[in-house]
């Protein structure tokens, strides 16, 4: 006599409650046990009731299996994200920098990527020869599987270990990297603004009738810059790309400023054209009042007094004449709107009439000052006389006798302006001497009190 028990997954039977399912397999056992028990008991030694006798323990080890085998999928989906949040890290650093220190640390992560895949390899094949959900896994198996991926675990955590203190040791480098990279966008977004304001300048300036040609071929020089901006970082590199960004809006800048200034500009060359002018026509006519002061001075002095002034008339007309063509040329690059060349010629004529203006000049103070020291020498030898006595009264303060380096060069120009002095007597003195000597001689002087209040002063604590 065979019972069926009821089969759960029968679609005909329905499923009973489980104190009913209980009892229903108790009963069955009392009937069934008794009559087939002689057959069933070599069958248990044969090893076909191995699951029954030692079916617990089987599932108790591969539950530890189980939980071994999650415990290493955690620790390898952990060492995984690290990973790759920290190769987002080493690009970072390779793309900003190229120092010896960024290459190491790159070398280094290549490294520390072995190890990497040696451990994940080692997790997977532990991964692949167990399957532990298998009917039939034996207790045996299920306990080995439990060391590999115990062991795989263990592997993946101390690499993990080793991966967070490297990454610990990036803070330097990719905090420079980092701060390179804010950089770049607003830097390279300041360089086409900076462009499009030079380019809307240009053209205001040209509005107004002004050609502007240079700067706008200083403005076309920048637009293969702005193709090498638009293109990017990833193909010319960070660093380059922030300098380039960089150097284009201070090129545009200065673009844009001049185009602005441009028509101011323009009117004060056209000022500077107008007063040059004016001044090199006052010049011509002062020029021609030197030789009369010559001649005078021939009359009434020695020839020193006078001979180094020879060359004024002559000299004095060649620069208002070339003062003159310089004005035409400057006139002619204003009308063609050559700034550069126009500003360039009127700094010439300027120092023209500059040079002019001394020599021309010198004449009339030399004819003033002589007549000056002719009427009474004495106020020129009075004002050496007060600079060389306050010199030595410097000298002598705080001190019963004057330093030898300070006192020297004063007893000196003691001695010069006695000797100036002599030169006054006779028929024709050498008044121009005598003036030049006295001037030297408080030069003199001046070198000396400079010098004591220098080394006084470095002396106070």
């Amino acid at each position: 006599m065979t019972a069926t028990p009821p089969q759960s997954d029968s679609p005909s039977v329905p499923r009973a409650p489980r104190p009913v399912r209980l009892a229903l397999r108790d009963t069955l056992a009392l009937i069934v046990l008794p009559l087939v028990g002689a057959l069933a008991l070599p069958a248990a030694f044969a090893g076909g009731g191995t699951r029954r006798w030692f079916g617990g323990r089987a599932e108790n080890q591969r539950a530890e299996a189980q939980a071994a085998k999650d415990a290493a999928a955690a620790a390898f989906y952990e060492l995984d994200t690290a990973q790759r949040d920290l190769q987002i890290s080493i690009e970072t650093i390779t793309a900003v920098d190229d120092s010896p220190a960024a290459r190491r640390t790159v070398a280094d992560f290549d490294a520390i990527g072995r190890r990497i895949d040696e451990a994940s390899r080692q997790y997977i094949e532990a991964v692949d020869a167990y399957d532990l959900d298998h009917h039939d896994l034996e207790a045996s198996a299920a306990a080995q599987a439990r060391t590999a991926l115990t062991r795989a675990k263990d592997e993946l955590a101390r690499v993990k270990q080793e991966l967070d203190r490297f990454t610990g040791g990036l803070g330097p480098l990719l905090g420079k990297a980092e701060t390179q990279l804010a950089r770049l966008a607003p830097a390279v977004e300041r360089a086409r603004q900076g462009l499009l304001a030079a380019s809307n300048a240009l053209d205001a300036v040209r509005g107004s009738g002004l050609k502007a040609d240079d700067l706008a071929a200083r403005l076309a020089t920048l637009a293969p810059e702005l193709t090498k901006l638009n293109q990017g970082a990833g193909q010319h590199g960070v660093p380059q790309t922030l300098e380039r960004a960089e150097r284009v809006a201070r090129e545009a800048e200065t673009v844009r400023a001049e185009a602005e200034r441009l028509p101011e500009r323009a009117a004060e060359i056209d000022h500077r054209l107008v007063s040059l002018r004016t001044r090199a026509q006052a010049l011509t006519t002062r020029a021609e009042q030197v030789e009369p002061v010559l001649s005078e001075l021939r009359r009434r002095f020695t020839a020193a007094c006078w001979q180094d002034l020879q060359h004024v008339p002559d000299q004095a007309e060649q620069n208002v004449a070339q003062a003159e063509q310089k004005l035409r040329e400057a006139r002619a690059a204003r009308d063609d709107q050559r700034w550069p060349d126009a500003t360039a010629l009127l700094s010439t004529v300027r120092a023209l009439l500059n040079t002019t203006d001394e020599s021309v000049s010198a004449a009339r103070d030399r004819l003033e000052r002589l007549n000056a020291v002719q009427k009474d020498p004495r106020q020129e030898i009075d004002r050496t006389r007060f600079a060389i006595r306050d010199a030595q009264r410097l000298a002598m303060t705080g001190r019963t006798t004057p330093e030898p380096r300070h006192a020297r060069p004063l007893d000196d120009s003691v001695g010069r302006l006695d000797r100036a002095i002599a030169g006054l007597e006779g028929r024709h003195p050498d008044y121009w001497h005598f003036l030049t000597e006295t001037e030297a001689v408080r030069q003199s002087v001046a070198r000396v009190v400079a010098q004591i209040r220098e080394d006084r002063g470095s002396a106070t604590p």
